[in-house]
This record gives C-alpha cells, structure tokens and sequence, in this order.
C-alpha cells in the first residue's frame, strides 16, 4: 500500500466517501479490481514514483492519473514491507483464487472423500491469503498459524460431514427441501470455519491489544505532514481489537453467504429444466459462470459492510484511553481485512 511508500504526506485515503456504505463499495471494488494483476513491474514502478512524489510534496494535487497509481499499489503492495504479495493472494485475485475451491465444494452429489479434500483446500488457501497479508510488524507465531489451521480445517469438514449424514435422515421434510438443504451444507462449514480462522489468527489482538490513534480532521493531518511528525499512538486496546476482529469475521460470514448459497440455490432450479436435463455436460459451466458472477458483486459488498479506519469515542474503550484524550474524544484504529 501508498503507506510503505517514502515521505510525510499521506495521500487521501479515498476519491469515495468512505463514511458512507456505498463509497466503501465503491473503494472495495478498486481494490478488488482483478485489472491490477496485469500491471508490469515496470508499470508498478511508474506508480510507486508518482505516488511517491506525491507524498514528498513534488506533486501538490491530486489527478486521475495519481488515483489510478494509488490504486495499483494499494492493490499490490503490503503496507508493512513494501513489497508485492504474492499474486494469486492478493485481494484483487481473490474471485480468481477462490473460483475453483468454491466450484469444488459446491458440487453437486460430493461423496466423503470430496468433501473432505475440497474443505481442505479451501481452508488451506484461506490461511495462504491471511499469513500474506498479516501485518508484519507483529509476526504470527508458526506454531499459531498451523495451530489455527488444524482447528479451521476440523471445524470445517466436522460440519460438513456431520450436516451431510444429518439432513438425509430427515423424514419430515420433502425430498426437494431435502436437496436444497444438501445443498447448503458447505456454506455453514465455510462461514463457521472461517469466522473461528479470523478469531484464531487475530487471538494475539484481542490478548495485547491494538494501537490507537487520536481521529484528526484534514486540517490537522496537513499540519502534521508539513511539520514532519507522525501520528503517535495514544495506547493499546483490547477492546477495540476485540470490536475489529469481530467485524472481521462477521464480514467474512457476509461474504460466503452470497456466494455459497445463490449458487446452489439457482442451480437447483436450473437443473429442473428441461434444457439442463438434455445438457448434464453444462452443469459445470453453468455452477462456474454463477460462482463466479456472485463473487464479483458479493465482495465489495462484504468488504464494505464495516469501515477499514473505524472511529469510536473513547469512553466506550478502556479507561486509560479516555483519561488521556478525554471521555467524548474521538480516537480510530486499523480494523484489517
């Protein structure tokens, strides 16, 4: 991101409002814009050193082109190192990495073995695309992060396999209930795991907590870039962690709902056509074309639900926050994806 860049001059965090709902979708739509992975290293460079001028005061505004710069290294950069994360686990590949995986799971008639393998995997490219773009500055223990991943990967198939040998035993319901509830199976195992995985590899933020930061108007930040200061941290806070790992995990809830469950629901239906009855070779086309449409409007959405930089009144985080900057004082900090 434009944050590891050098110079005191931050750039606007967004052209959208961010305060609003649907400029955060707007945002998360740039950042999840999958253009960007066709960039050049040349073409990085070039945004690097545009958006670096910026911020060393040799550009004084802000131009379509600087936005679009921003946007490709907010999209290809990790703000702690500076360097390009891995591109299949970058956020604008994350359609594209999760299309296969999510075609897999949600396959129609999957046996034990299927199941298994296909959650495997998912959970294995969700902590692949956490630990690259885990803040660095607080390195995740290994042991962490295999400990977090055996418990997601349990959580996973335990309810995928005990849902599959549960809803066939229930004779009350029709056959057609029965068939869309199968379907549905591997939505609750993704958004229970993945909500536990947020919670598992965030354990350490809601333990020490996270850092602070007083909320500054454009004024001040402008003030503090021509004087060359930083924003200091006012303190740690477990309870604003608490409050940003938990809208984490509700966002990634937010986001597999959609995706993990239109799909199968429509594909259900389709499959009662006669068109579909005379073409089963489509049924795989078909389940892609739906994940994949889904995910490209369901991930802005989801990303937006919460804001990145969320700001709250310090009475209501610890008591030695507030006594620093006052009980009405404002404060924000870094939510995280």
């Amino acid at each position: 991101m434009s944050a590891s860049l050098p110079g005191n001059r931050d750039l606007p965090a967004s052209q959208y409002n961010l305060k609003s709902y649907w400029g955060r979708v707007r945002q998360s739509a740039e950042l999840a814009d999958p253009r960007t992975l066709f960039v050049s290293s040349a073409g990085l460079e070039r945004a690097k050193s545009l958006v670096s001028s910026y911020k060393q005061g040799h550009v004084q505004s802000m131009t379509q082109e600087l936005w679009r710069a921003k946007k490709i290294v907010d999209s290809t950069l990790h703000p702690d190192t500076g360097q390009p994360v891995f591109l299949p686990f970058r956020m604008s590949c994350f359609v594209i990495s999760n299309l296969i995986v999510t075609a897999g799971m949600l396959t129609p008639g999957l046996k034990t073995t299927g199941t298994l393998l296909w959650q495997i995997t998912n959970q294995s490219l969700n902590v692949a695309i956490n630990s690259a773009n885990a803040n660095k500055s607080t390195p995740l223990p290994t042991s962490t992060l295999i400990k977090s991943y055996f418990l997601a990967v349990s959580a996973s198939c335990s309810v995928a396999l005990g849902l599959n040998s549960l809803v066939p035993r229930l004779k009350q319901v029709s056959p057609s209930t029965r068939t869309v509830l199968t379907r549905l199976v591997p939505f609750a195992a993704v958004a229970s795991a993945g909500a536990l995985n947020v919670f598992l590899m965030r354990g350490e933020e809601i333990r020490k907590g996270i850092d602070v930061f007083p909320s500054l108007n454009d004024e001040q930040k402008t003030q503090l870039a021509k004087d060359r200061m930083d924003i200091k941290s006012i303190g740690k806070s477990k309870k604003a962690a608490t409050l940003a790992v938990s809208e984490t995990a509700l966002s990634r809830v937010l986001n597999a709902t959609p995706i993990m469950v239109l799909p199968p629901l429509i594909l259900v239906r389709l499959q009662r056509t006669e068109w579909l009855k005379a073409r089963p070779r489509m049924v795989l086309p078909v389940n892609l074309g739906l994940i994949l449409t889904t995910s490209i409007f369901a991930l802005p959405l989801a990303l937006a639900a919460f804001p990145q930089r969320q700001v709250i009144q310090a009475k209501k985080l610890e008591k030695e926050i507030s006594d620093r900057v006052g009980e009405d004082a404002m404060v924000e900090f870094n939510r995280g994806i």
